[in-house]
Formats: structure tokens, sequence, C-alpha cells
């Protein structure tokens, strides 16, 4: 037994701090972090703490480590989900600076009738930002992913070519992998890169974007039917890119991100 845990045996410490413990300004937190798990139900305390903040201007922050106590005492956190097993990954997908590996997926959202939307779309895998995305209800050919590289290539560049080597990193869906389609990335400057077969950790931000899109938006938006999704895709993805915190970006949105980082540069 080490000396510190005998003499804390001895002397029998209570905790520093009660359970119980609260502050006279908690009551005014708990107003405000009701109203944003009312608008964000999925947010865990980081993100609503980064939210709350914002909230708070011109008067004192709040840390993380308090918005976690309070959301505690009012049984507001986020259940832990359970652990499953998953295979390790020791490569890295994030890059240090913008314009350097672009990530693309695809996915469907299911709707309450019947209905698919197949959307695919193309990310930075430093800033996050979704540059561009696609939708449609008859699946993802390899068309529409030539058009979404081109658009993506369009609205970061302004031009029909990337300045320097950029990476497109994919899965190996027959969308990404046809010679049509690589052919036309390597047009645009791109370096085609796809994942590992039966590897799609390999491409985790973009496995990881999916995840956190339907967690936030699909599940608590209206699924009646394909139009609706439609109609709704633009609102999410706008709000993503302007609104949703990462702790990879010091709980900053994608687009203030790179806000700050044209002010600095």
């Amino acid at each position: 037994m080490s000396r510190s845990n005998l003499t804390a045996s001895i002397k029998k410490q209570k905790p520093s701090r009660p359970s119980n413990y609260c502050k006279a300004s908690d009551q005014e937190i708990v107003l405000l972090i009701q109203e944003i798990i009312k608008e964000r139900p999925s947010y865990g305390y980081r993100r609503v703490t980064a939210l709350l903040n914002q909230r708070l201007q011109g008067r004192q922050m709040v840390n993380h480590k308090r918005v976690y106590r309070v959301m505690k005492r009012n049984s507001l956190l986020l259940h832990k989900p359970s652990i499953r097993s998953k295979r390790a990954h020791t490569g890295k997908v994030e890059t240090l600076f913008s314009n350097i590996r672009w990530c693309s997926d695809s996915f469907c959202i299911q709707c309450h009738n019947g209905d698919q939307v197949h959307v695919a779309f193309s990310m930075d895998t430093c800033d996050i930002e979704v540059l561009r995305y696609i939708a449609s209800t008859k699946g993802v050919d390899g068309q529409m992913i030539r058009d979404l590289m081109l658009e993506s290539v369009e609205y970061r560049f302004g031009s029909l070519k990337v300045p320097a080597s950029l990476q497109w990193l994919s899965d190996n869906g027959s969308c990404y992998t046809a010679k049509e389609t690589v052919s036309f990335g390597r047009s645009l400057g791109l370096d085609i890169r796809t994942t590992l077969a039966y590897s799609p950790e390999s491409n985790g931000m973009a496995e990881a974007f999916v995840k956190t899109f339907k967690r936030d938006y699909v599940w608590f938006g209206n699924l009646q039917d394909a139009n609706a999704v439609m109609n709704q895709l633009p609102k999410w993805i706008e709000d993503y890119n302007e609104k949703a915190p990462h702790k990879a970006l010091r709980m900053m949105s994608p687009r203030e991100y790179l806000r700050e980082k044209q002010q600095v540069g």
C-alpha cells in the first residue's frame, strides 16, 4: 500500500466538496441549458458548454466541468452508449491544414412512407466543413460523384482545377472506383485514394460525420417522405457548417474556425 493511501485511510478524509454542492447562479444556467437541449437534444455537455458561452457573451464564461455538474444534478446528461468492440485503426485521416485531403462518403435516409434519400458529400479533413453534397431518390452513381468533385473544387478554389495536389479519400464503392470517376478526378488535380477493403475505419472522419448528422438532424427531422427530407437537407448542412461546435476545432463550428484562420493569416 502506498504511503498516500495509508495516510488517507487513517485520517478518513471526507470529499472536499459535498455531493449536493451548487452555486447561487446555477438556476439561471439550468434554464439556459434546458433551452439549448430543447433545440438540440442530441448534444452532450461539451457542446452544450460551447453554445451556453455564446449566449453568455459579456458575462463570465462557464467551465465545462461546471456544466457537467449542473446537467448531472438535473438529470440532463445523455445516456452513455453501449461499448462495442472495434477493430484497431492506427492511421490518421485528419490533416493539420485545409485543402490537403478531402474525404467523401454516402449514406441513406429512410422515410416513414418507404422512400429513401441517398446522400453523398465531400468534407475537408482539417476544418471539417461539408464542401458540397448531392441527394437523390434513385441512388448515387458515378456521374453524381463526378459532379460532386467538380462542385467541391469550384467551391473552394473558384476554378476547374486544384492549385496543388489534393487527396480525395473514399471507400471502394463502385461510384467512386469507376474508371470515368477516377480519370475525371485526376483531371481536376485530385489524388484519388480509396480505403482498404473491409476497413471503413480508414475513412473515419466521413463515417463520424454520417453518425453525427443522423443523430443531430435526421432523427429529429420530418421524415414523412422524400420531398420533406430533400427540403430540409440544405438547412441541416448549413446549420452544421455554421453552428455545430466540434471538439477538434476548439468547440467552434467549421466556418467559425475557417474565419478565425483567415483573420490570423
